[in-house]
């Protein structure tokens, strides 16, 4: 007690910082490391007098944190603390930089011990005769930013042995002023200011996962001396401060990047008080972590970007009478839950540069670095020094080096925006560089030339002179050439043109997988009509709806589905029954010339898709648009007459069209089979192997045909439909010859891009021909690389608009942005470019949900379980405001899913229910049918834990800490500590606590993967070697649920900033 000259209690983030040290030892968190090259003869006695001089002047420099069996952390003072410099000769190592390179990494993983001072080290390497490397290392728990050049000049002065008369303010009145503030005051303003603000904003789609291991790395981007006097310019006309643009300009690009119009972000004040005098000669720890809110708000096409600024700006004012304020008890009156973080990035703008005070000594002085790093994902530093410099440090776990680098480019982009274009809308202001956008102009250059005179029936006409005598078409046993399918197709033609239909008649086909389906298809083409698909398995309803809507004027079928079809007006021609009629016996018609000859923008079909008011909607397809598909299909895919194909999807799922109509335009031969066989796997294998090349279908059949045993052949994959996930396209990589992804929306034409797999990550690829397509935000803005958007596609392939829904075509098809009197299709698909130059899919606009103020991406979950080797496949809904997981699985528990899942998302993503089933339900078309999921049983979510009292003698006494901590009369061994309202500050009591009571070593990690009482106990019975008592098995299981760990631990990594 002798040598202790003061103890008092610690300022907001020194305790976050302290529990950050404690939390990770040797994770370098906090930890700053100057150094800097001299040059010239150092008299080492006189150098580490005067260091020994700087810290007997500061009582932050001799200061020590004690926290174990204390209600809150302390800091103690001694009255003197020796430092020493440790002197290294290394004139003799040859790769120096490689060495002093692990040497700071060292030092960052050594840490301090925090309850010993000084918190710093000073090391002098000898490099060369006269020539010396300095390092000062030091905890951020001592300094901020500001105190380093005024101890720096004390340093010198002493070192010259001048005399410092002046005695310094000590840290303590900075502690005493503190807790003179009106902390109610604070918190109704906090309280205020983030009302409503409920979710982190987040800079990317993915999520940290701790299995994987983070190192802090940085890049940096100096601006020229031009911009820099060109943006203070603009700083001194509109009345800003430098750190208000950076901070406006970082607003920006968040709300770009996450897509939400209200953003959070942290900031770093400087904290020394105004009205406590001496304050800015103080040295010690003043600097604080706070929020800011920005709310560009839904008025961006009238809102210029200086009145952000000036917004931004007055806010600064505003908050500063609160920078007192504990980052913990702003969290604490958020709406952002206790288990996520407030934010997830930092902006510091450093004012206090040190170059200049060192390089301004007698001592020749160079090469001035500083290593640090805070908890934060991502932190970006600006400063000034004499250019404007910007330096964004991040874990390498959230971010690659690439993505750095566009952000880099885009937060560029934007100030060059914001200064050169003041007058710029919000809505204006675009982030892409110059590289991306010519990336983009690039990227959408298609344009090829194809037969846009010509329609699909005449391209096969084509193929029936050049191979007449190949086969076109197989159904079972029976088969027909190119002549033969031309001739019968040739006579319906015919025969419909007798009967009065005309240009654009619209004909329905109801109709089972057959010859004469395909024979009635090109019929109807050639006859100038339109023909709509009705799949007989459909609800009698549906059908109804579509024949009325459509407005058929004939309906082509076959004899037994007479008595189910429904009623209507159409005239009905039964191909089977009446074939007699349509074809007189020898009866050889030519190609039929319609009265009025088949146009290009004529329409070709109507397909009928699901709509989202419970109503099917028509979507119209041109015959041009089905010839630009086929031609640029055919060249991508190199099918040739030596081809087969394997025709398995029903005629009223539009990618039908590439089965029956590709193979036909090149000479190959197109293999139907039945509805039934198209189900089961076996059968779909023992048709393949008769010689079958191609073969299109949807995730769901190549999964049953996996599974039925299937262990490939040289075949090419076509697969589309549905997402590919990365487990299935490895499946089939291993079995197949090519894999082909296809994407494209009904109302673009079948397929609007193909993506060949050259491993099992799957992307949707490039636009085929005379096709474009353009990530863009809700205000039709292009979005840069990276950055999630949804995608808009314009070309040849857009449909004429919805059948009699002039109201949803409007919608759906919106204006070009860049070129007038043109459409894009909105396809409510989010996507993203990567930096190769791909599009890779996210997922459904409206598969992205909101829930308990969280926006969750199901398709997000659904990829993460898929990725489990016991599940094969599962969808995620939304049922009752929870989340509901469906898994065909085997040989695996509900817990093993949710520690599985805990791993690698937050808590709000993980699923309340489970339901396993033999397989996914089916739409006809062989997309998953997610109505007729079946509703899971009313059992409570595990999560919500029910009242359970300790039973064993380690759960009391773990409870009774608990209570004790959290000022509570009872709390059961299922609850969760965050839940009942700890933070990571009382953490470090429990943890102190625990240690006294149990004689432990365990972390406070480990505090964090055992939330609850009963998962404590089991681990403290397991590590002590106890004979656990008997409990059950509910008990058992609740004791191994890891599910609040992750986010639990990065909520504790902001809180504390």
């Amino acid at each position: 007690m002798k040598n202790i000259a003061d103890i008092y209690p610690l300022s907001p983030l020194q305790q976050g910082m302290l529990f950050h040290s404690l939390y990770a030892p040797h994770g370098g968190s906090y930890i700053i490391q100057m150094n800097y090259e001299i040059e010239g003869i150092i008299d080492k006695i006189a150098f580490e007098q005067a260091w020994q001089q700087v810290i007997n002047r500061h009582s932050i420099l001799r200061t020590a944190f004690v926290w174990e069996k204390l209600e809150q952390p302390l800091q103690v003072v001694g009255r003197s603390v020796k430092v020493r410099i440790e002197d290294l000769d290394w004139r003799n190592i040859s790769n120096f930089e490689e060495q002093f390179k692990e040497f700071l990494q060292q030092q960052r993983s050594d840490g301090f011990n925090l309850s010993k001072a000084p918190l710093m080290r000073l090391t002098l390497i000898q490099k060369a005769e006269n020539v010396y490397q300095f390092i000062w290392c030091y905890h951020h728990l001592l300094l901020d930013g500001w105190s380093v050049p005024l101890l720096i000049q004390e340093f010198l002065a002493f070192y010259q042995g001048k005399s410092i008369d002046l005695k310094p303010r000590p840290y303590r009145d900075y502690i005493a002023w503190l807790q003179q503030q009106d902390l109610g005051k604070a918190e109704r303003f906090w309280k205020e200011n983030l009302k409503g603000f409920t979710v982190p904003t987040s800079l990317k789609n993915t999520h940290y996962t701790e299995s994987q291991e983070s190192l802090y790395k940085e890049q940096q981007y100096q601006f020229s001396s031009e911009f820099t006097t060109e943006i203070q310019t603009f700083a001194r006309q509109h009345q800003l401060t430098l750190n208000t643009i950076i901070q406006g300009a970082w607003a920006l690009l968040l709300n770009c990047y996450s897509g939400e119009d209200d953003v959070l972000f942290g900031t770093t004040v400087s904290g020394r008080p105004t009205d406590l005098a001496g304050s800015e000669g103080m040295i010690g720890l003043f600097i604080n972590t706070l929020p800011v809110r920005v709310q560009i708000g839904h008025d961006v096409q009238t809102r210029y970007i200086t009145s952000v600024l000036k917004q931004l700006q007055n806010q600064q004012i505003e908050r500063q009478q609160y920078a007192y304020s504990s980052l913990v008890d702003i969290h604490r009156v958020s709406d952002v839950p206790r288990n996520l973080p407030l934010f997830e990035s930092l902006v510091i703008f450093e004012n206090y540069p040190i170059e200049p005070t060192l390089l301004q000594s007698f001592l020749e002085i160079r090469n001035i670095q500083t290593t640090e790093q805070t908890n934060f994902p991502l932190t970006l530093y600006a400063m000034v020094n004499p250019q404007l410099t910007l330096r964004m440090l991040y874990e390498d776990s959230r971010f690659t080096s690439d993505e750095i680098c566009r952000m880099m480019g885009h937060l560029e982009t934007i100030l060059l925006n914001i200064v050169r274009e003041p007058k710029q809308l919000l809505s204006e202001i675009s982030l892409l560089t110059p590289s991306e956008q010519q990336f983009l102009r690039e990227w959408n250059n298609t344009q090829k030339d194809y037969p846009n005179e010509l329609c699909f029936h005449q391209l096969f006409e084509q193929q029936v002179k050049k191979t007449p005598d190949a086969i076109a078409v197989v159904f079972e046993q029976e088969t027909l050439t190119y002549r033969e399918l031309n001739e019968k197709a040739n006579q319906l033609a015919q025969y419909l043109q007798n009967l009065g239909v005309k240009s654009e008649s619209i004909i329905g086909i109801y109709l089972e997988r057959s010859l004469e389906m395909v024979i009635t298809l090109l019929g109807i083409l050639k006859s100038g009509s339109v023909y709509v698909p009705l799949d007989p398995t459909y609800p009698r309803e549906r059908i109804t709806f579509m024949l009325e809507d459509s407005g058929c004027s004939i309906l082509i079928t076959q004899e037994k589905f007479l008595t189910t079809l429904p009623h209507h007006s159409a005239k009905i021609i039964c191909v089977d029954k009446d074939w007699e009629i349509i074809q007189p016996v020898g009866v050889w018609k030519p190609n039929p010339i319609s009265p009025n000859p088949t146009d290009k923008d004529n329409l070709a079909y109507i397909i009928y898709t699901s709509g989202s008011t419970g109503q099917p909607k028509g979507v119209q397809i041109l015959h041009k648009a089905l010839v630009n598909f086929l031609t640029s299909m055919q060249q991508t895919l190199q099918l040739s007459e030596n081809d087969s194909l394997l025709s398995v999807t029903t005629l009223s799922f539009d990618i039908a069209g590439l089965e029956l109509f590709l193979p036909l335009i090149v000479g190959a031969k197109v293999v139907l089979v039945s509805r039934e066989v198209t189900i089961n796997g076996i059968q779909l294998q023992e048709i393949l192997k008769t010689g079958i090349t191609i073969m299109q279908a949807t995730p769901a059949t190549w999964r049953l045909l996996l599974e039925s045993g299937w262990m490939g052949q040289d075949l090419k994959v076509l697969c589309g439909g549905e997402a590919l996930d990365n487990k299935l396209a490895e499946q089939l990589l291993k079995r197949s010859r090519e894999v082909w992804n296809l994407y494209g929306p009904t109302e673009t034409t079948i397929w609007s891009s193909v993506y060949r797999l050259n491993d099992a990550s799957v992307y949707l690829g490039s636009p085929i021909a005379n096709t474009e397509f353009y990530v863009l935000d809700k205000h039709l803005k292009p979005v840069p690389i990276g950055v999630t958007g949804e995608l808009y596609i314009g070309g040849e392939g857009l449909m004429r608009g919805y059948l009699n829904r002039p109201d949803l075509t409007a919608l759906k098809l919106v204006p070009h942005p860049f070129e007038k009197s043109k459409r894009l299709y909105k396809t409510g698909d989010l996507v993203r470019y990567t930096g190769q130059g791909k599009v890779e899919y996210l997922g459904r606009s409206d598969y992205q949900v909101k829930l308990r103020g969280f926006r969750i991406e199901l398709a997000e979950i659904e990829a993460i379980l898929n990725l489990h080797s016991k599940i094969k496949t599962s969808v995620v809904v939304v049922r009752e405001d929870n989340l509901v997981a469906y898994l065909v699985a085997y040989d695996v528990t509900v817990s093993e899913v949710r520690d599985f899942l805990a791993e690698k998302l937050p808590l709000y993503m993980i699923p309340s229910s489970f339901v396993f089933l033999d397989g996914l339900p089916l739409t006809p078309n062989g997309k998953i049918d997610r109505k007729a999921l079946p509703t899971p049983e009313k059992v409570r979510p595990e999560i919500a834990a029910t009242y359970i009292m300790p039973q064993t003698e380690i759960e009391r006494t773990i409870a009774q800490i608990w209570q004790t901590v959290l000022q509570l009369e009872k709390v059961g061994i299922h609850d969760n500590f965050f839940e009942l309202g700890g933070h990571s500050l009382l953490m470090v009591r429990v943890h102190s606590l625990l240690k006294e009571q149990f004689a432990t070593e365990m972390t406070l990690v480990d505090l964090f993967r055992y939330p609850t009482i009963s998962s404590l106990a089991e681990y403290f019975r397991q590590t002590t070697q106890e004979t656990p008592s008997v409990e059950t098995q509910q008990q058992r299981d609740a004791g191994k649920q890891r599910l609040h760990q992750r986010r639990q631990q990065r909520e504790m990594m902001n809180q504390n900033g």
